[in-house]
């Protein structure tokens, strides 16, 4: 190969494609310091009054937009103090999803708008869709299973507004912009060189006869897109985000198969990185025997929903 054609399809683009993540992420990281959220919380109110759900879960939903450890301390404080019952309690937790999923978007977005391009808008379509199907299915269960509270008045508020500080917002944003950067850097470029040499050693090829002979679960699936969801599986999601960024530049995948192997993958890796990150501090906040089962009743909920997406994409897509 020689210098020339490697610089035009390998080192240009991941050079460009660095600087667009990076250029991304600051902007996250910016948005999120602004507590751009807060305009989200506010409109909880309507749905915890049609939930049937008590003042505390809506204080507890507002807050996890800033805080997820503190929306499930006063979650289990509340139900030591006998003030919700076991049924409320599991009701609320899988009700703060939304916020935990929004807590975070501006910067995943642009992490994933630089690698994975034209299919960054229908993958968050599809994942922000099963995010509010899970909320919207948790307040009409809630409405059937819950009596009507007999204290319906908002008394709760959100978190104090620390005010429009540029130099501390400024700050903040660049200090979780180098945390994220050297992390996210660590998967992409490794990663995409990776790819992109297996691409031209004829790798995936001979991964296709493989498929075809062993693996039937996931045959639908083009045998390039299968390294998407095993390096989700044995990585993070950053690495499969590389992977298909890499795939998608070479033209060995189209859209539509990019978009479904990162559901696959994330269907898949989801529930043991749950238990792996969230399991020790719910446990902590929570007794070990219910945490895990908000946990499980948590990633139950999340892959219906997202099975329930993928199908619908790959139906009428």
């Amino acid at each position: 190969m020689h210098y020339q054609e490697l610089w035009h399809n390998l080192v240009w683009p991941l050079v460009r494609l660095c600087f667009f993540i990076s250029l991304g992420v600051f902007i996250g990281n910016f948005i999120e310091a602004l507590n751009w959220t807060r305009f989200i919380a506010r409109l909880a109110y309507p749905l915890i009054k049609f939930a049937h759900l008590k003042e505390i879960s809506g204080a507890s939903f507002s807050v996890a937009f800033f805080s997820g450890v503190t929306a499930n301390t006063m979650l289990a404080e509340s139900y030591e103090q006998g003030r919700l019952s076991k049924k409320e309690l599991i009701l609320s937790n899988l009700f703060n999803a939304l916020p935990t999923y929004f807590l975070h978007l501006p910067t995943t977005f642009f992490i994933i708008a630089p690698l994975i391009k034209k299919a960054a808008i229908p993958y968050f379509f599809l994942t922000i869709s099963s995010a509010f199907l899970r909320t919207f299915f948790i307040v009409f269960l809630a409405r059937l299973l819950l009596p009507v509270p007999e204290k319906s008045g908002r008394s709760y508020t959100l978190p104090d507004e620390a005010g429009f500080n540029l130099k501390e917002i400024a700050l903040k944003t660049w200090k979780r912009f180098g945390k994220r950067m050297r992390k996210i850097l660590s998967f992409t470029v490794p990663i995409y060189v990776l790819v992109f040499f297996l691409h031209r050693l004829g790798a995936f090829q001979y991964l296709e006869k493989i498929v075809a002979d062993y693996i039937t679960i996931l045959s639908w699936l083009p045998p390039q897109a299968l390294s998407i969801v095993a390096l989700q599986l044995a990585a993070e999601f950053t690495a499969g985000l590389a992977a298909a960024g890499a795939l998608l530049d070479s033209g060995s995948l189209m859209i539509k198969e990019v978009i479904l192997a990162l559901i696959v993958g994330n269907i898949l890796s989801s529930p043991m990185r749950a238990l792996r990150h969230q399991f020790p501090y719910y446990a902590g906040i929570y007794k070990p025997a219910l945490a895990l089962r908000l946990i499980l009743y948590n990633q139950g909920l999340r892959i219906g929903s997202l099975m329930l997406m993928a199908l619908s994409y790959w139906y009428f897509a």
